[in-house]
């Protein structure tokens, strides 16, 4: 084998043992779908109605994305989501019940199934899976061994410089430390110029504080060497540090793929909304130009694309814990409560408060530590949102969840 997938799968077979499910029909391939990305002629990675399931569960189903040349994704979302099977999928380590993968085009899935070393893709583990009887330099060299001596050579000094270990070539893992480790996988990854980078939780088994300088790192290198990569993460300030896209998952489906701030902002779902960060939802009424809440009125215009056909109807507001601020019942101006603080929580520079209107519903809100609020009691809230607010119709409420008030 000549390409870095050798590398994780050898790799994997030594230092774990993983039950295979068993492989499901092949289907024939339908022809590629035309898309935006396939008409600009830079599309690398394209999944259609992927699906995978295993027994009587489905993990996988009807997936389908396009990823361009030079660009990162990332799959986010909770355990068990799908996503580490769709990353698999995609390296060959399993094969897809339907649908196509296809790499620059070339279909690797279904009756053309590509076995892993065939397929041009390098994968980061989570665990690293370096060799622990190989130096860095031989870790990295692995997937190299049909080249000459001196390429070897050259291409190993060149990839220990882009990772900052020129001076650990000699090193074997258990001298090194977690970050250290993680970059030699990379590299290791990276040395026989993959057509896709695939990384499955590749900062899980970091310290918090080295997970942040590592993703700032390899989020660099992958770019310095214009590397199509596709990662996977339930983390999802992550996510949306190092990602061109990220592509939200839920039950094997993606429920939105977009550019991190948008995501963020423009949730398309309330699952979206609710797994990117802290979300709270204020009812309000749609009246006029103006949307009525207990928060007091917010323009119409402020509000993301709400449309005439919801005038005069009740809606949910997505407000975040810093479009919100406590005010203490002695603050001038405030002559009566909305809610009631019934939590804090310590975050270091910041509180995050929880007010429970008298409505019934849940507000959480972030002050900075110095500020004086009550630590529980009635208060009063405002919201100072200086941004357009996502929206959700009241009928889109999940039927179970009793923090709402009619």
């Amino acid at each position: 084998m000549s390409n870095s997938t050798q590398t994780a799968v050898e790799s994997e077979s030594e230092q774990r043992t993983e039950t295979a499910a068993d492989e499901g029909p092949s289907e024939a391939e339908s022809p590629p779908t035309p898309s935006a990305a396939d008409e600009e002629g830079d599309v690398v990675l394209e999944l259609e109605g992927l699906r995978k399931s295993y027994g009587t569960e489905t993990v996988v189903e009807g997936l389908s994305l396009s990823v361009r040349e030079g660009e990162i994704l990332t799959l986010l979302g909770p355990s068990g989501c799908g996503k580490t099977t769709t990353l698999r999928l995609v390296a060959g380590l399993e094969k897809p019940d339907g649908g196509a993968v296809r790499l620059n085009g070339r279909s690797v899935s279904g009756s053309t199934f590509v076995p892993p070393e065939e397929r041009g893709v390098g994968v980061v583990f989570q665990e690293f899976a370096l060799f622990p009887h190989l130096t860095a330099r031989e870790n990295v060299a692995f997937g190299l061994k049909d080249r000459p001596d001196e390429e070897v050579q050259r291409r190993v000094d060149e990839l220990l410089e882009l990772v900052d270990l020129a001076d650990q070539g000699d090193s074997y893992p258990d001298q090194l430390s977690g970050g250290q480790q993680q970059r030699v996988a990379l590299a290791r990854s990276l040395a026989p110029e993959p057509d896709i980078l695939l990384l499955d939780e590749p900062f899980s088994n970091l310290d918090v504080d080295l997970r942040v300088e590592m993703r700032e790192e390899v989020r660099q290198i992958i770019k310095e060497t214009g590397v199509t990569a596709v990662s996977v993460t339930h983390d999802q300030e992550e996510a949306l540090s190092i990602s061109d896209r990220v592509a939200v998952m839920n039950d094997g489906q993606i429920e939105q793929i977009g550019d991190p701030e948008g995501v963020f902002q423009h949730p398309e779902s309330r699952f979206v909304a609710a797994f990117l960060g802290y979300a709270s939802f204020v009812p309000g009424y749609v009246s006029g130009d103006v949307v009525e809440t207990d928060l007091g009125t917010v323009p119409r215009d402020q509000i993301h694309g709400l449309a005439s056909e919801y005038d005069h109807t009740r809606i949910d507001l997505l407000v975040r814990p810093d479009d919100v601020s406590v005010r203490s019942l002695d603050c001038e101006g405030v002559e009566s409560s909305c809610g009631e603080v019934v939590a804090r929580r310590y975050l270091g520079p910041t509180f995050l408060y929880e007010v429970e209107l008298d409505t019934g519903e849940s507000i959480q809100c972030m002050h900075n530590h110095d500020e004086s609020i009550p630590d529980a009691g009635p208060v009063d809230l405002e919201l100072d949102a200086d941004h357009e607010l996502a929206w959700f119709p009241r009928e889109q409420r999940p039927e179970d969840d009793s923090r709402y008030g009619e």
